[in-house]
């Protein structure tokens, strides 16, 4: 037997095997290794699929490669790609055995010793259980390889791996074919450098937690009289019976009034998508993982999701904002990074986050505004991403206004049946454990998202930057309605884009006493809504100032 830190400095990620069998005793022997790592309040939340079939093994192929290819054409430039091209990443068909390491997050179903501090907490104990598996192997003569370039949802459709349960990648076992020379093989194949020494930091100093609040002007109202006069006289003078462009036209008085004049115009407009993740998702509340959350990021980073084709059909710049999804993206993309934690904690526990966090929010919101309006914006639209967030938003306008859960829960993502009847059944206990008060602060710092108050941040600030804001569906509308309860002026510069096919929106557009743009059945989010009303805000804008009127035209209004 070699002693341990042999075994720990001889693993290696191991890509080529040989044909040999793995023994069943050495595989159990190294699962067992695995069951005595370390699991954070003893969930044993860790779980094991092993793998033999030529036929699933090549499908699993198959997942690799669409997302090899992707990888490749991620690469910084020609030579890196033909050179990653080159890598051996992966041993799926080869490998005598495959295995899904995985976590099973329903065990945040109750109270668990150790996750309170983080969401990961169970995914760090599968890993350490990996960890131990590697070095079991590597001590019996053995070997294993990471695979994580895969699509993770249809990875677990393939395998049937239930919704709750998370995989941490695809490893591949077996006996070694090669020590690598006795060095890491991207080393070996001069991809990287292994540093011969570790990155240790002393902290030797107390840092002061910087403490953030966000305040609001005082309210101040402008209504001219003269101007309401001015430009209801304007509109009901161009060349139409009056009344005829029925919401064109209270849309151009709203939007004179915001600008605070009579040819208003729309300068630089931006769409801002908020994305977050929610521990409340752990829960089962949405018919997609919350892997989906990152992945969609991606998509809009990348140009393919519907709000980039809306954008750019109508020539409105987007901006993304990662405020606070489960995933370290590169520093190195066109991501506005303002996260405040790893997703929120689940509230059917706790308060999904602390008063600082709550302000932070806020504070967020308000800069990524402020820094779209110091490149000449005067129109903002707020769209969102976020797995679970259609049951933080219908929890907190439950908690805002008189409605029960009942009437304000929908399909979010497609939940139907019994799962609709469970996520109602979930969020009902969570506004039954909370005994808090029922200010407004307390309540969304306790079911609150991060994505969600920092749009209310960001709306705002909007405001007070005298900007025209558009809301897209449901889960924007609620972002507003915190905004409402917080300055209830706001409404004058805020349009309604469209009434979401989501159930809750209608009900909570009446509470507001607004009028939608569109009715579209749409329930995307995104923005999505708003890019797609756009070109009607911007008819509105046109006909009032480009409209003839009856006198300059010489057309008889009687």
């Amino acid at each position: 037997m070699k002693d341990l830190y042999e075994i720990i400095t001889s693993r290696r990620d191991t890509r080529h095997f040989t044909t040999d069998k793995v023994p069943n005793e050495v595989l159990e022997k190294a699962i067992e290794a695995g069951h005595h790592a370390p699991s954070v309040g003893l969930t044993d939340a860790t779980r094991y699929y092993v793998i033999e079939s030529v036929s699933i093994k090549k499908k699993i192929k198959e997942l690799f490669l669409t997302y090899h290819e992707k990888a490749a054409n991620a690469t910084d430039d020609e030579a890196q790609k033909e050179s990653y091209l080159k890598l051996k990443l992966e041993a799926i068909e080869e490998a005598p055995i495959g295995m899904v390491i995985a976590y099973d997050r329903s065990v945040l179903d109750s109270f668990t010793i150790g996750t309170i501090g983080s969401n990961e907490a169970i995914k760090f104990s599968a890993v350490c259980a990996a960890q131990n598996i590697w070095l079991s192997l590597t001590e019996q003569g053995y070997s294993m390889g990471w695979v994580s370039i895969l699509n993770y949802y249809d990875f677990k459709s393939i395998l049937n791996i239930p919704e709750h349960i998370e995989p941490l990648g695809y490893f591949c076992i077996g006996k070694p074919a090669t020590d690598y020379g006795n060095q890491p093989m991207l080393q070996q194949l001069h991809w990287k450098e292994k540093k011969t020494v570790a990155n240790v930091i002393k902290v030797k100093e107390i840092q002061e937690v910087t403490k953030t609040t966000f305040t609001i002007e005082k309210e101040t109202t402008f209504k001219s009289e003269d101007l309401v006069q001015k430009l209801q006289y304007k509109i009901d003078h161009k060349t139409k019976p009056e009344g005829a462009l029925g919401l064109l036209e209270k849309l151009a008085l709203q939007i004179g009034l915001a600008f605070k004049t009579e040819t208003p115009q729309i300068q630089n407009p931006h769409i801002v998508v908020f994305a977050a993740d929610h521990g409340i998702a752990n829960h089962g509340v949405s018919a997609y993982p919350q892997e989906v959350t990152r992945q969609m990021i991606t998509n809009f980073l990348e140009g393919g999701a519907a709000i980039n084709v809306f954008c750019k059909q109508s020539n409105i710049a987007l901006e993304i904002v990662d405020a606070g999804v489960n995933y370290d993206f590169p520093t190195n993309i066109n991501l506005i990074n303002k996260k405040v934690a790893k997703g929120t904690q689940s509230f059917l526990q706790t308060a999904a986050m602390s008063y600082t966090e709550m302000e932070l929010c806020f504070q967020n919101g308000a800069t990524v505004v402020n820094e779209i309006h110091q490149k000449g914006s005067n129109c903002i639209g707020f769209g969102e991403m976020g797995i679970g967030n259609t049951s933080t938003a219908s929890v907190l306008m439950t908690v805002l206004t008189s409605f029960s859960i009942e009437e304000c829960v929908g399909k979010g993502t497609g939940v139907t049946n019994e799962k609709l009847e469970n996520k109602i059944n979930i969020l009902s206990k969570a506004i039954q454990n909370y005994t808090g008060s029922n200010e407004l602060e307390e309540l969304i710092a306790h079911f609150g998202g991060f994505e969600i108050l920092q749009m209310a941040g960001g709306m705002l600030q909007a405001y007070q930057n005298n900007m025209l804001i558009l809301v897209d569906g449901f889960i924007s509308s609620v972002a507003f309605l915190i905004a409402y309860k917080k300055k209830p002026a706001i409404k004058a510069n805020t349009i309604f884009c469209h009434c979401s096919e989501e159930k809750a929106h209608k009900t909570l557009l009446d509470y507001l006493e607004v009028e939608p743009v569109l009715h579209l059945n749409m329930r995307l989010g995104e923005g999505s809504g708003c890019a797609v009303a756009f070109p009607i805000i911007q008819s509105a804008i046109g006909f009032l100032n480009e409209m003839a009127s009856f006198e300059s035209s010489g057309v008889s209004n009687k």
